[in-house]
Order: structure tokens, then C-alpha cells, then sequence
């Protein structure tokens, strides 16, 4: 009966060295060597420190600061374990908001949205990507025409000629990946930044 045996074993310990140690270290030793930043989490820092990772997006309420997309990431509520509560870009918890097209309460969400956005640049149409949630609820990126709707509002807060501001966000526009792959986009993080580091406070 071992005899018979023997071979399932053989092959189930050779399937587990080589799927669950080789494979797995040979790909991670590559990754480390061909893409040391992605392998590492695609970090930022500033002064030394880790402030965020440019894969995952950050909350931003200031007016002089670029705001991202809505996030619909929520977090257990510390006051009652069974319900949960808003937490903007969680990554422990990523996830949409599951609201449909014929949901009212999304539709009221936007329209309350596109109301307050509205007053902040009234001659701009407001870009769909501050108004909704990506699927991730991690988004870090915007799009060009969502950073340059926020232009005025970033400059007036910073006290900066508008035109400057604008040329920054220029700078930091992201193509589309191999030139066909996705759309073009700002990094959010990258963009505040820039923004701290050389377009005043």
C-alpha cells in the first residue's frame, strides 16, 4: 500500500516546495530587483518619513488643498460594534457603496454635492469624478479636469495667481499607461505636494 501511496506524497511535497517557497521567493526576488518601488508599495515620503502610498488615496478637507474622489469606505463604529461608520479611504476595508443608478439616496448625495461644489467654481461644469465613488473607495487619482475645476479655489486659499497653480497641475498629469492603457489622471498626494514644496502655503 505505500508503494502506492508514495508517489501522491512525493508529488504533493515537491507541488509544495516548489508553488508555496520557490515560485513565490523567485517572483517576490524579481519583483525586487525590476520593480523595487511597486515591490515596496509605490511609498511617498517627505522629509525621511512615509506619508502615504501613491496607490492609495488620502482625505483632504482643507481649501488649499486638491480634493480627491468620494470614498464610501466605512470602519466599525466604536459606540456599536454591529454598525459602521465613514471612514474615508479605509484600506482594511475597501469597498464601494453599492448604490445603484435608481438609488435616492445616491442621486441625493450628488445632487447635494454638485450643489456645494457649484458654489466653489459656478462657470465650471462639475466633473463627475468629485461626485462619485470609485469601486475601491482607495482611489488616489483624479482626473485632469476634476484638479483643474478645483484650480480657483486651491489658488485663492493659497493667495496664488490662478495661472500658477494651474501650470502645476500641467506638470503633474499622469498619460495613459504604454500610451493606450486607461485615461489620463492626477495623482492627488503628488499634487498637494508639489503643491506644499514649491506653490506656497
Amino acid at each position: 500500500m505505500l508503494k502506492e501511496i508514495r508517489p501522491a506524497i512525493v508529488t504533493l511535497l515537491a507541488l509544495t516546495v516548489i508553488t508555496g517557497l520557490v515560485y513565490p521567493l523567485t517572483m517576490t526576488g524579481l519583483a525586487q530587483v525590476l520593480f523595487p518601488d511597486q515591490a515596496r508599495g509605490s511609498l511617498i515620503e517627505r522629509d525621511g518619513k512615509v506619508i502615504g502610498s501613491s496607490l492609495i488615496g488620502q482625505s483632504f478637507t482643507e481649501a488649499k488643498y486638491f480634493h480627491g474622489r468620494p470614498s464610501a469606505t466605512t470602519a466599525p463604529d466604536p459606540q456599536d460594534a454591529s454598525k459602521t461608520v465613514a471612514a474615508p479611504y479605509n484600506a482594511s476595508n475597501s469597498t464601494g457603496s453599492n448604490l445603484g443608478p435608481t438609488s435616492k439616496a445616491l442621486a441625493e448625495r450628488v445632487g447635494q454635492d454638485v450643489a456645494v461644489l457649484k458654489k466653489e467654481n459656478p462657470s465650471a461644469r462639475v466633473p463627475v469624478d468629485l461626485v462619485t465613488a470609485s469601486g475601491s473607495g482607495l482611489d488616489p487619482d483624479i482626473s485632469p479636469e476634476a484638479a483643474l475645476f478645483q484650480a480657483p479655489r486651491v489658488a485663492a486659499a493659497r493667495g496664488l495667481p490662478e495661472a500658477q497653480v494651474t501650470a502645476l497641475i500641467g506638470r503633474q498629469i499622469e498619460g495613459r499607461g504604454f500610451g493606450i492603457l486607461g485615461e489620463p489622471r492626477v495623482n492627488v498626494l503628488k499634487l498637494n505636494l508639489a503643491l506644499d514644496q514649491g506653490g506656497g502655503h
